[in-house]
């Protein structure tokens, strides 16, 4: 599902332009990029939440040369479903026991 696709399904729903659809969608997601460069988390009950986490440094090897490599340590972007998000994915229904 696109950007697009999203605005389209929340105008089937409500009663407002597209191009404000559009608009509240970008700035949701301005809101959370923003947070999450600040090092903050986002918390949305019954679907998930955003954070970051510190990835360690580690050593790789080049799969063309086999040459050993040191990888940095870096902070990279995580999504952690809800129990309920998880529940619909597997077909059960909001609430279930897994």
């Amino acid at each position: 599902m696109t950007k697009a696709d999203l605005v389209e399904e929340i105008g089937k729903k409500v009663n407002i332009p597209k191009s404000q659809i559009a608009q509240i969608v970008d700035d949701l997601l301005a809101v959370v990029c923003k947070a999450l460069s600040d090092g903050k988390h986002i918390e949305i009950r019954g679907f998930g939440t955003f954070k970051v986490r510190e990835k360690k440094a580690r050593r790789a090897r080049n799969p063309r040369s086999g040459e050993e490599v040191m990888v940095p340590a870096k902070i990279v972007p995580v999504f952690k479903p809800s129990h309920d998000l998880k529940n619909l994915v597997l077909g059960g229904t909001p609430g279930d026991s897994a």
